[in-house]
């Protein structure tokens, strides 16, 4: 059985991460989303931290075994210093560790090196397409093979730092299987917008979309392992990055409502106030067994792990939007301003249905 008590390892990691999300990244936060761009020096600061390098063998340059547990407690903390500062942080994590779960022998150790061994630079992959039912496992994007190539053909959104990126790895739908290529920066038949998405929150990152129009593909970039350890790597990330964004905003409207009066009394003093933060308490611990027993099954090898996975995601996904939504209430007309930090992190836990692929443990 799982326990609830973190290792020592994972006390010390958990604890410089929490430090860096409270001191440097929430107060970074505002700021960012204003001027539309995190601090170079800020992400690397996040990237020393040796989240990614601590699920990484050492034979591929890191100095851990990877662990889905010690990985989605890492990701509350960053998000619960900031979402997009989390997402920027763990940005080549998408490409790696897809690497690593998916790739051969032969391209771990020709990739993840230059990645685990470096300072912090913008890898990425592409999964999410601009489809109204978008689905991970039934994709548009189609790879067909040919004289021993693979050509590729589609549309991909929300893809971060695809402009910058020197290496990517983009999914595609290859004999209806959803797979993973290798993509090196440069390749032709390969256009990326040279204008960075407007979205609702995570304006921090630049998101791009990527077309690709009869891309050529030697067979050496196709990664020949499934796809469902990856997507439920992503799922249990993005699921603890919920509850991180969740448990932000419950803290910071709790203890507004502590200290605001309103016709002489407390706002948490308030019986319908009250009830709100007891269920926003409660729907946020719920959440984090959930993702706890997911990242579990997946480091034990559990035939069901993609599964949890997907209820883990489903259910913070619905609960961090509820409890950032309140949270807004809570504060009344504050809450609606951008100064204090509720709205934003509302805009960004809205978007938690949509993020499949952005993030990876």
């Amino acid at each position: 059985m799982y326990s609830f008590e973190p290792s020592d390892e994972q006390k010390m990691l958990i604890d410089a991460v929490s430090r860096f999300a409270a001191s440097d990244l929430r107060p970074a936060a505002h700021d960012a989303e204003e001027a539309k761009e995190l601090p170079l020096k800020l992400i690397n600061k996040g990237w020393e931290l040796g989240v990614l390098q601590a699920s990484i063998p050492e034979a591929y340059g890191g100095f851990g075994d990877r662990s889905a547990v010690t990985g989605i407690l890492a990701a509350e903390e960053l998000a619960y210093g900031d979402l997009a500062g989390a997402l920027a942080i763990g940005a080549p994590g998408l490409f790696a560790m897809t690497i690593l779960l998916a790739g051969s022998e032969e391209q771990k150790k020709k990739y993840l090196l230059p990645v685990i061994e470096a300072a912090w630079s913008p890898y990425t992959a592409a999964l999410i397409e601009p489809a109204f039912n978008f689905d991970p496992n039934d994709l548009k994007t189609v790879a067909k093979t040919k004289g021993g190539d693979y050509f590729l053909d589609g549309e991909k959104t929300y893809v971060p730092y695809a402009l910058q990126a020197e290496t990517m790895v983009v999914f595609a739908s290859l004999d209806g299987r959803t797979r993973g290529f290798l993509l090196p920066k440069g390749t032709p038949g390969v256009i990326i917008a040279a204008e960075r998405q407007k979205l609702l929150g995570l304006n921090a990152i630049p998101f791009y979309a990527v077309k690709l129009e009869g891309v050529k593909l030697g067979s050496e970039s196709l990664l020949p392992g499934d796809f469902s350890p990856i997507l439920a790597s992503s799922r249990v990330a993005l699921a603890s990055m919920a509850i991180g964004v969740a448990k932000a905003a419950f803290e910071y409207s709790r203890d507004y409502a502590k200290e605001r009066d309103v016709f002489g009394v407390k706002v948490a003093q308030k019986q319908a106030i009250a009830f709100m933060l007891a269920e926003m308490a409660t729907e946020i611990e719920a959440a984090r067994l959930l993702v706890w027993e997911a990242a579990w099954m997946i480091d034990a090898g559990k035939e069901d792990a993609a599964r949890q996975a997907y209820l883990a995601l489903t259910g913070a996904s619905d609960m961090v939007m509820m409890v950032t939504d309140r949270a807004v209430q809570i504060l009344g007309g504050h809450g609606y301003i951008r100064e204090h930090p509720v709205e934003l992190w509302m805009r960004n836990g809205r978007g938690f249905p949509m993020f499949t692929g952005l993030a990876m443990v």
